[in-house]
This record gives C-alpha cells, structure tokens and sequence, in this order.
C-alpha cells in the first residue's frame, strides 16, 4: 500500500469517527403531516417539525370580536389568494381571542393552502433561516409568534425587525407574520421616558427611546386590538362554549351565576375564563350524571 494510499484510509477512519461525534442532521420536514408546524432547535440545528393535535377551533366559535375577525380575515384571505398583504400584530387584554383567532383562521384556510410555523421569542434570530427554507414550498405560510414582548436588546428584537422589514433580502411572497402580544409597542414603556418628549411649537416629539420602540410595531402593516369583555359578552362567550361541551341548561340562572363568580376568582372577564368556566362546569355536570 502507498503512502497515499495509507493516507486516505487513514483519514477516511478519523472522517467516520468524527461523525459519528456529531448530532445526526434532522429528518426532512413532512410537509403532508399537519397544516401546523413549530420551528425547533436541537444540538445547535434548526428544523420544521409537524404538530400533531392541531386545536381544531372555528371562528363561528369565537364571539364578541367581530369586528377583528373581520379584519384579520379579510388580510388572510388576500393572502391565500395570492394578492397583497400585510404582517398582522395583534395586541390587547389577556385571553380575549388573539391566539384563537389566529388558529381560527388556520383550520378555515387549510384547504387553500394556508399553513402556520409558530416560533418562539428565542428563535426569532432563526426568522432568515426559516424563511429561505419555506421560499419555494407552494403554500402560504404564517409564521406565528405568540405573546410576544421584548426586553432591551434581545436579539430577536433586532432579527425581527429586520425581517419584516429593513433587510436588502425581502421575505418571500409566501410568508406573513402574525404575531400577539400584551403590549402594543412589543415592549415594556418606563415613566422615565416621557421626560425625553420636546415640544417644538404647538407640537410634541417623542424621543429617541420611544421611537425606536414604536419601530418595531410600527412595521406590522395591520394592528388589531382587543379589549376586555363587558358581563353580556362574557355570558354569550360561556353559553357558546356550554353548548360545545354539550352541558345543560347552557342559559339558566344557576349558570350565569356560577359563571360570573368564575370571573370574579379570576379577576377577569375573557373568552379564557369563560372557556375554563365550561370546562369545569360541563365535566362536573356529567360526572354527577355518571354516578345516578
């Protein structure tokens, strides 16, 4: 055998030993698996893994919001179609939809080709990988950040920003992002801050602090808010979802009593607690039927 030859046999030797060190790369995303999807980090790699139990809700389930339904949908529906649209950003009281809203929608435009990819705060830096990964898929996807909010200088504010808007690379004509959040401007405002506002004439200029934090919300071409229920809607929201658990007497006294003193333990009045509230109420109804 050669010195080459002696080499080579070597090396390919130590090349095997070293795979077998490193993490194996992960499986090709099935894309026929789901209509939903999570972007996942392991051993320092990303890849698209399918969701198995996709929340199948509908938005004939979701009350009390129409008028956000109307236009997130309508957004979602030029998208589907191929025509132009914007990143969606919607902000608002706890438990009152947004989420909902945004799987709502999903579990409508599947069929059309609709398919989501929910990433979390930490990955966002992982948004351009993603991005060139989906380019050329046929479907059209949102990626879903959900509860989002930022502290000072994480390093998904500054990836996110560049994605939706401000990179020499554009997203690609297939992806949206929807994103939620409890704060408007995506991150925490500080009384301090209102010192830097200057007024100049009649007019007054935020300063360099809140501009850079209305930045990022500002490039979401859609904002959608969502406010706390008033009682009536609460009660139509429990009543909505009693009858989804198939419970009796879904708009008795008793019920609304009941309920409305779920909400008060809660300290809330959302779409959240009524749906907790029916769980609980419609479970302890049939376990006392059971035991007759």
């Amino acid at each position: 055998m050669t010195d080459l030859s002696k080499f080579l046999t070597r090396a390919e030797s130590l090349v095997g030993r070293l795979e077998r060190l490193l993490p194996a790369l992960p499986d090709a995303t099935d894309w026929q698996a789901s209509i939903a999807f999570r972007w996942r980090r392991k051993d320092g790699r990303g890849h698209i893994e399918p969701v198995s139990h996709v929340h199948r809700i509908s938005l004939r389930d979701l009350r009390g919001i129409d008028d956000q339904k109307h236009r997130v949908e309508q957004n979602t529906r030029q998208f589907v179609e191929g025509y132009p649209a914007n990143n969606v950003l919607l902000t608002g009281a706890r438990g009152t939809g947004k989420s909902s809203l945004v799987k709502a929608l999903l579990n409508k435009y599947a069929g059309k080709g609709l398919r989501l990819i929910e990433v979390e705060k930490q990955d966002l830096i992982d948004l351009p990988e993603i991005v060139d990964i989906i380019g050329k898929r046929p479907e059209r996807f949102v990626i879903y950040c959900d509860d989002l909010s930022f502290e000072a200088d994480e390093p998904g504010y500054k990836a996110l920003k560049v994605v939706l808007d401000g990179s020499i690379s554009a997203a690609s004509d297939n992806c949206l992002i929807y994103a939620t959040s409890n704060r408007r401007h995506l991150m925490p405002e500080y009384m301090h801050e209102n010192l830097e506002y200057k007024h100049v004439g009649e007019e007054i200029h935020p300063g360099e602090t809140t501009e850079e934090k209305v930045s990022l919300s500002e490039r979401f071409g859609i904002w959608v808010s969502f406010y706390p229920f008033d009682q009536d809607d609460y009660l139509k929201i429990v009543a909505v979802w009693l009858e989804y658990f198939k419970a009796p007497d879904a708009h008795s006294d008793v019920v609304q009593k009941a309920s409305l003193q779920w909400a008060l333990t809660r300290g809330s009045r959302s779409g959240r607690v009524a749906w907790q509230f029916a769980r609980d109420w419609s479970g302890k109804q049939k376990l006392e039927g059971s035991k007759r």
